[in-house]
């Protein structure tokens, strides 16, 4: 089969032809339709001082996927082969107690698809059953090989209830812009998204119907009025990483304000904690997904009117994977999509 590997500890991925995995009793074998490119994926082929210190090579990488289901181990109920899936990416251990108490999402023994343990940048991807969600009709393939992302966005902002309330989110990167999406989509007053990068602010508005902002242009303080924000936001999304980012986030959030925090900065940075204390802030990092609530609840959403289409802005057959790469590195993009069915 085919396979994006990273081969060396260098930087790049190749194309190569590998056997197609074996399964287990409790695994099946899934054929790969569509996968979406990832920013850890650029991380790893980047080969970046993170992926330096995390990816063993050889490694098959990918982690977003939407497939068909081509066999079941001998263990395995209530999936059968040709099912329309995806699955989550983060394979669990079973002796935490976080696990043992079904907080999956929360156990330390995780181990990531594409990261630790063979990924789906391949025609064929092993999987645990246990992984393994079923798409509906109304979840294509395109839209299911980026639902891992999507996840991201909706276990972020779900974490505080957002109806009726003033949301600030930075950082525009795909993620951040269907977290905008999901915003509004529950009922969120206003939605303000900021970024510098002028085109993925533009692909903001035209994925949700929220306002961005250019911070480098542009004062938040004055959007803040414009919008009649007497007090600040009520809720804050940090999907960016950038240090700057906090700065802005803690001096417009309402006192008594709740983040959550999804962006990973570069490198350590530093935070003024005292606006987080006379601020009396709420603080929440996220990770991933929450099994399985978070996959029930997109896959709802998305079959109750949530529209997030427009965030694929690259189609690409696998052969071109290097130009997605590059188009992802010069941030012209919002997802890009790799197409395996060729």
């Amino acid at each position: 089969m085919r396979a994006l590997v990273k081969e060396k500890p260098e930087p790049g991925l190749w194309l190569a032809d590998l056997p197609i995995p074996a399964i287990g009793p409790d695994d099946v074998l899934v054929k790969i339709k569509k996968t979406g490119i990832c920013g850890t994926d650029a991380h790893i082929f980047n080969w970046d001082t993170w992926a330096q210190k995390t990816i063993p090579t050889p490694m098959t990488v990918g982690h977003e996927y939407a497939g068909e289901i081509a066999e079941v181990g001998a263990g395995v109920k209530r999936l059968v082969v040709g099912q329309r899936v995806s699955g989550e990416g983060h394979v669990v251990g079973t002796r935490s107690r976080a696990a043992r108490g079904g907080r999956y999402h929360l156990d330390p023994e995780t181990r990531g698809i594409g990261v630790d343990i063979p990924g789906a940048f391949a025609d064929y991807v092993r999987v645990p059953a246990f992984n393994i969600v079923p798409l509906p009709d109304a979840v294509d393939d395109e839209l299911g090989a980026i639902l891992d992302p999507l996840g991201n966005a909706v276990h972020t902002a779900l974490t505080y209830d957002l109806v009726g309330e003033d949301v600030l989110i930075t950082g525009a990167g795909p993620i951040g812009i269907m977290a905008a999406a999901v915003a509004r989509h529950v009922g969120a007053r206003h939605v303000v998204i900021t970024d510098v990068n002028p085109k993925r602010l533009a692909l903001a508005a035209e994925v949700a119907d929220v306002l961005p902002v250019d911070v480098s242009r542009e004062d938040l303080k004055a959007v803040m009025a414009r919008l009649k924000m007497a007090e600040g936001f009520d809720v804050a999304l940090e999907m960016s990483g950038a240090p700057s980012a906090f700065d802005q986030l803690f001096d417009s959030i309402v006192t008594g304000g709740r983040v959550a925090l999804l962006g990973l900065p570069a490198r350590p940075t530093l935070v003024d904690w005292n606006k987080v204390i006379f601020k009396q802030l709420t603080l929440k990092g996220v990770y991933g997904r929450e099994m399985f609530e978070t996959w029930h609840k997109m896959i709802a959403m998305l079959e109750s009117g949530l529209d997030i289409r427009k965030v694929v802005t690259h189609r690409l057959p696998v052969e071109r994977f290097r130009e997605g790469f590059e188009i992802m590195r010069r941030g012209d993009s919002g997802k890009i999509v790799l197409d395996w069915s060729a």
